[in-house]
């Protein structure tokens, strides 16, 4: 891992995300207000030493409901990616190992997902099943599994034919030993990387769908929702717009600039 400690970009988004994660688990103990709390004496404070990022329409404490929705971002990432990263190795794991008609089989699977717009597709499940935060990590995970799945498939075709493979299967190992045991662990490093890239893309969906009211429901505070009562009050209150959007730009950028890194120090092929 020398390439990445040297690559300061991406140490840059690692303590970016490490920030983030700290600011979300500590939530309660560095919010300086609660983020529920509606105080009609207070509504549309800009920036100041008792709220440092103002508050909006309903007097709460704009930095609070920040931080807290660090919690929804993480957690939505996560679960979404974890998703979508256990269903792309099953299924990449299985073409690239067998070939032939199964490998035939679950291509046209993916091929015919891909051929689904994704944010419509989000949009129409939500439609039907109803915008909440449960559904949206699922939607997301069982709509972006697509690439994990080709990425894993190409590392199979070429690892099964190791000398490693080829004797284990000498000796009789069974099919699922030889592929979780001795073949998923040498292909694991282009899927991490996917994975680190993925959490700040599910992210942003969630932002958008929350932006647009078919994401986290309010009061429940989301970087997403924040927007929406931002641009309501654009005119008047900046403020509400300007942090909500920083940190979800600072999120993604940190996500990015660490899955970069990571791409460059586990990818020999990349490196000078």
């Amino acid at each position: 891992m020398d390439e990445f400690k040297r690559n300061r970009l991406a140490l840059a988004g690692a303590g970016i995300i490490s920030a983030m994660f700290l600011v979300a688990v500590f939530a309660p103990l560095v919010s300086p207000h609660d983020p529920f709390l509606i105080d009609t004496k207070s509504i549309l404070y800009p920036p100041s030493p008792s709220h440092l990022f103002g508050t909006d329409d309903l007097g709460r404490d704009v930095l609070s409901r920040v931080i807290y929705s660090a919690r929804i971002s993480l957690l939505v990432g996560f679960v979404a990616v974890g998703i979508s990263t256990v269903i792309g190795i099953i299924v990449g794991a299985l073409s690239g190992y067998y070939g032939g008609w199964t490998d035939s089989l679950l291509m046209r699977v993916v091929d015919v997902m891909l051929c689904f717009p994704t944010t419509f597709l989000i949009l129409a499940v939500i439609a039907v099943l109803g915008p909440s935060i449960w559904n949206i990590m699922i939607i997301i995970g069982l709509t972006s599994w697509m690439g994990v799945a080709r990425l894993v498939r190409a590392e199979f075709l070429t690892l099964k034919e190791r000398d490693f493979v080829v004797a284990s299967k000498a000796v009789g190992a069974r099919d699922a030993r030889i592929i979780f045991r001795h073949v998923l662990p040498n292909a694991m490093s282009p899927v991490f990387v996917s994975a680190v890239l993925g959490v700040g893309g599910a992210i942003l969906i969630e932002s958008s769908l929350s932006f647009l009211g078919l994401g986290v429901q309010p009061p429940m505070p989301s970087w997403g929702n924040m927007l929406t009562s931002g641009k309501d009050n654009i005119e008047i209150a900046w403020w509400l717009s300007l942090f909500p959007g920083l940190a979800i730009l600072v999120t993604i950028l940190g996500y990015n600039l660490l899955g970069e890194g990571l791409q460059d120090a586990l990818n020999p092929r990349l490196k000078d």
